[in-house]
């Protein structure tokens, strides 16, 4: 029988075997899981060195298949193709259970259970964090850091690293738009060591989006935006999103949380002082590692609703936005006796700003810094999270929970979305948008009666009691963004992004909210809501009648064309069936299984004509669109194009010289999407670009499409290429706010209303008062001076003006919508705000605002096509 001291001994000894097997175990796991440089050939973030996506790729199928530690899925596709792949990242105990997880975040964020249970579960479950890189692809670190993030937390053995995959289940999104990547990837390698090795890509390093890849997070028009959207807010329910950008202000080295004012009142405050808490954390653990550089206060604000993360914080959630410096792979060196007295707008580099505390001197400045930064970010991220995992399962249980009480107890109780709409297909668009980013929707089993008012069976009722609340309140009402001052007397602080992108408003969707609590007999939408049933009735000897009211009529026209059937649009209100169609309205014909189909796909009705109706009207073709496209990289253009290719229009790409050189006769209408007079007319310079991506159109392709409109073309031009073309035609139209102070007036992104004059061809189909999309737009005034000349040429006269009719005009009076806007009233009220030119035999249409803005202005779509529709009418 062993003694005290033998036993004591024995357990020791065992202890120590134990000990050295379990390191040894954690040496052999680290031999065999590779890392990043044994794949790539090159340590992440060394100078000049850059891993593309089929490399990334092959790295993270080999870490998925060396370690147990990490589980890959693939949640969808990009817009070109590429697979989008999801890091789950634990203990193999953790991973091995889960659907347990994800169970107790999904429960514990929808806020549908009772205290007892929310504390139960937020003692059992696991803190859900999600981390992504890659989302902007210039910033080119991010993408890059994410490999080695992934290794170091799989196979580290320190005590933290072994904490945190205990205690959290990281979700890491490692490359969020592949697409772009390998297109920078690719343009860096090309130009590296020559004078463009540092400069950005001449096309957008998303297909459609660019850089509003960072945009789109509730509309979720790309798939991209849809798929992660559909782990955050459908499925996984994490509660901190972490997004990793570039870059910091000069001479910093990270930007951190807390955030500038103004916050968001729809935002939950325990979600607010969860940021900054996440934010003390990550400039705690820079201090200790004697990393210096990290600011804090500096213009990013929690007020805009939108962006990878700030959706999250309208469905309590933590999100952390980082900007770290040095986005390319190439070294710079700043020189410490040049450093600024202040940064960031105004922060002290002497260390005297509590938001700046530990300044950055100067010194070299390496990719591989970017990437350190990065990951020390995130680890304070997860420690936290590791060690307050119960506090962030239970807050968000609590927010949710708060957000039920204040949806049961305070108006509005619901939104109803009724059948009977203006165009119902937007309608019901309106309510998809809502439910992807998580909103839960009930649909009337009957017809019903509210308030003195009916509604049909069908119509959608969105309650305000659930945990979201805040996500639906600030979609669906009008923002009110402050105004604030620089100091008492001085400018006014104008918003970082947009103030102002109320939904209803601006897809033209009528909604009523309901003042007091209700019930109806109605049951939950589950996936997705469908468009209105749509019907194929009466004799069509000649064809079937559509509404111009609804945007769905114009890809089904265009889809019935393509496939070579025949279309015409009214020029006055007639009559099909017991219907009445509005001027405007389209009559189509073709494969009757096509449009049986198309009535399905779109919830049209197509109403039988049995006879050529004795109205105007006209023969329309598919409609051949020309795009042009800088080589300056410019969104506008990229949603331009989406709209196109959304709706069914062939429509081609015409660069500079294209302009120059292409038979532009060809082209049913040219769109000149929003951009600078000087960029369109001159583009690059030699100093920024390689010589085949230098110049604009130039004289000659100014002249080329003076000659175009001329000889009976159609030229769509969208706020600022509105410009381009006033100067360059010589038309009698000035931007009437193109001088005035910012002191005086600015609009920055907000809703502005609009009457438009529903009776000229180019409104068809309109109401006739809109939201429209001013970002920094303009308004016209027309010149009764300025006559047009030859080539651009200006002539002063007395004699009449070229006509010019107005198709819209901002409101006489209270134009804010939704946002803010300083001197609105005073500067372009009752000013045009689209007009059409006459000019020689064709037409030029200007826009002050862009009616296709982000692919969210839905109710100003038919201003656009309306006006190629014009130019292919036979």
């Amino acid at each position: 029988m062993l003694n005290i001291k033998t036993t004591t001994f024995f357990h020791k000894a065992m202890m120590l075997a134990s000990l050295m097997l379990l390191g040894s175990a954690a040496s052999l796991l680290a031999q065999k899981v590779p890392s990043p440089e044994d794949v790539y050939g090159f340590k992440v973030g060394t100078d000049y060195k850059l891993a593309d996506y089929d490399q990334i790729q092959d790295y993270l199928e080999k870490l998925d298949q060396a370690s147990d530690r990490i589980k890959k899925i693939e949640i969808g596709t990009t817009v070109l193709g590429r697979p989008m792949y999801l890091m789950f990242i634990s203990t193999k105990e953790n991973l091995d259970q889960l659907d347990k997880w994800k169970d107790i975040s999904t429960k514990l964020a929808r806020a549908k259970i009772d205290d007892k249970e929310a504390q139960k579960l937020s003692q059992d479950g696991k803190a859900i964090v999600w981390i992504d890189g890659g989302m902007h692809s210039t910033e080119l670190a991010h993408g890059q850091m994410t490999s080695e993030l992934a290794y170091t937390l799989a196979t580290s053995e320190t005590p933290e690293m072994q904490k945190i995959r205990e205690n959290v289940i990281t979700l890491l999104m490692p490359v969020m738009n592949p697409d772009g990547l390998d297109i920078v990837v690719n343009w860096y390698r090309e130009n590296l060591g020559t004078p463009y090795e540092t400069s950005r890509p001449p096309i957008l390093y998303h297909y459609y989006m660019g850089h509003d890849n960072n945009r789109d997070w509730f509309m979720n028009n790309m798939p991209e935006t849809y798929n992660v959207t559909k782990v955050l807010y459908r499925e996984w329910y994490p509660q901190i999103v972490y997004n990793h950008h570039q870059s910091s202000p000069a001479w910093t080295k990270i930007s951190i949380p807390p955030y500038a004012d103004p916050v968001n009142p729809n935002i939950h405050p325990a979600v607010t002082a969860g940021v900054s808490e996440v934010g003390s954390a990550m400039s705690r653990r820079f201090s200790l590692e004697h990393m210096p550089g990290a600011v804090a206060d500096n213009v990013y604000t929690m007020f805009w609703n939108g962006g990878g993360r700030t959706v999250p914080y309208y469905h309590n959630m933590i999100g952390i936005l980082t900007e770290t410096g040095h986005t390319t792979p190439t070294p710079r060196y700043y020189d410490p006796e040049k450093l600024p007295k202040y940064v960031a707008g105004g922060i002290p580099t002497d260390g005297t700003d509590i938001m700046y505390p530990d300044p950055w001197k100067g010194g070299e400045s390496h990719f591989r810094d970017a990437v350190d930064y990065m990951l020390t970010a995130t680890w304070a991220v997860l420690d936290i999270a590791a060690d307050r995992r119960t506090n962030y399962l239970y807050n968000i249980y609590r927010m949710g929970k708060d957000a039920i009480e204040k949806g049961n107890t305070e108006a509005p109780f619901a939104y109803i979305i009724s059948k009977d709409q203006w165009d119902s297909f937007e309608a019901v668009n309106l309510v998809n948008v809502l439910m992807q980013g998580g909103i839960e929707v009930e649909q009337a089993s009957a017809d019903f009666e509210l308030n003195g008012k009916n509604f049909k069976k069908g119509s959608y009722i969105i309650y305000a009691g659930q945990a979201f609340r805040p996500y639906l309140i600030d979609l669906m009402e009008k923002q009110n963004y402050p105004t604030r001052f620089q100091y008492p007397g001085g400018p006014p602080d104008t918003p970082y992004d947009l103030a102002g992108w109320t939904l209803p408003m601006q897809m033209g969707i009528a909604i009523e909210k309901v003042p007091t609590s209700f019930k109806v007999s109605s049951k939950p939408v589950s996936e997705k809501a469908s468009y209105y049933e749509g019907d194929v009735s009466g004799s069509a000897s000649f064809g079937y009648a559509l509404s111009v009211n609804t945007n769905a009529s114009v890809a089904v026209a265009n889809k019935i064309l393509k496939a070579g059937g025949k279309a015409y649009k009214s020029g006055t209100t007639f009559k099909a069936g017991k219907s009445d169609f509005p001027a405007g309205s389209y009559i189509v014909s073709g494969d009757k299984d096509l449009i049986s189909s198309l009535s399905k796909e779109y919830g049209l009705t197509f109403t039988g004509v049995s006879a050529k109706p004795d109205v105007e009207l006209s023969e329309i073709h598919l409609p051949k669109v020309g795009l042009y496209k800088s080589w300056q990289a410019n969104m506008d253009e990229g949603w331009t194009r989406f709209v196109m290719d959304e709706y069914a229009f062939d429509a081609d790409t015409l660069h500079d010289t294209d302009l120059r050189s292409e038979d532009l006769s060809q082209y049913d209408a040219i769109i000149l999407p929003s951009q600078r007079a000087e960029s369109i007319l001159h583009g690059h310079t030699i100093q920024e670009m390689p010589e085949k991506y230098v110049g604009g159109i130039g004289l000659e392709g100014t002249l080329a499409l003076e000659k175009y409109v001329k000889n009976g073309g159609i030229i769509l031009a969208f706020d600022a290429a509105s410009d381009f073309v006033i100067e360059q035609f010589g038309l009698p139209l000035r931007n009437a706010v193109a001088r005035a102070s910012s002191n005086d007036f600015f609009i920055p992104g907000s809703l502005i209303k609009a009457v438009v004059d529903t009776s000229k061809p180019l409104a068809y189909g309109m109401q006739d008062t809109v939201a429209v999309s001013f970002n920094r737009s303009r308004a016209f005034e027309i010149d009764k001076q300025r006559k047009s000349g030859e080539g651009g040429k200006e002539e002063i006269k007395d004699a009449p003006a070229p006509e010019i009719e107005v198709i819209a005009s901002y409101a006489p009076k209270d134009l804010l919508m939704s946002g803010w806007a300083l001197g609105a009233d005073k500067n372009i009220a009752n000013k045009p705000a689209m007009v059409q030119a006459k000019y020689g035999e064709g037409k030029i249409i200007l826009y002050a605002f862009r009616p296709q803005f982000r692919a969210q202005p839905r109710g100003t779509y038919k201003l656009i096509f309306n006006a190629i529709y014009e130019g292919a009418a036979e």
